[in-house]
């Protein structure tokens, strides 16, 4: 069975976005030469990515090509009327039985990139599996939490952490459960 795994970066204080959806931000922490935080590695390890329907416009409107072209792309939206494209199959219904069929799959992992409606829902509904994640050294005014909305808590194991001279700092954790 194929794991989720939720690979972001988010401020101390616990944004992956600014309230405009915008993470322009990152681009304020200095990057070491030649380091790229496990991205290559992770990516690669990947077959599918998750991501909700804000996240993928921004990441549309963002003035770049669509950087996810080596994996098969799912974005979860209400929106009936969206039709799916060579880069993105969109799912209005049934999420969470399709992001199961997924799970059951061949093939490598499954990239949960955010944002955060779609984490809190598969959070919730107990499937991910794993978290990735990066504290960036700054400290946001506001904008979007990691989660939103969770309707219970979740416990986690850390697999392992590192910092980076950047001030950059990864963690690795396996859900353990979630608690009621």
């Amino acid at each position: 069975m194929k794991k989720i795994k939720l690979y972001i970066a988010t401020s101390l204080n616990g944004y992956i976005a600014k309230p405009d959806h915008s993470v322009d931000w990152l681009h304020e922490i200095p990057v070491p030469e030649g380091e790229d935080y496990g991205y290559v590695e992770f990516y690669d390890s990947c077959s599918v990515t998750l991501q909700g329907n804000n996240t993928y416009k921004f990441i549309l409107n963002s003035g770049h090509d669509f950087p996810y072209t080596t994996t098969k792309n799912y974005v979860f939206t209400r929106n009936e009327k969206l039709e799916s494209n060579q880069d993105v199959t969109f799912v209005s219904d049934n999420h969470i039985e399709v992001v199961k069929t997924l799970k059951q799959e061949e093939g490598k992992d499954i990239w949960l990139i955010g944002g955060a409606q779609i984490n809190g829902l598969l959070f919730d509904h107990g499937l991910v599996d794993e978290i990735w994640i990066h504290i960036m050294p700054i400290v946001l005014e506001n904008g979007i939490k990691l989660t939103e909305s969770l309707s219970n808590d979740v416990s986690l194991d850390l697999m392992s952490s590192k910092s980076y001279s950047s001030g950059v700092v990864e963690m690795k954790y396996k859900v353990r459960k979630i608690n009621n």
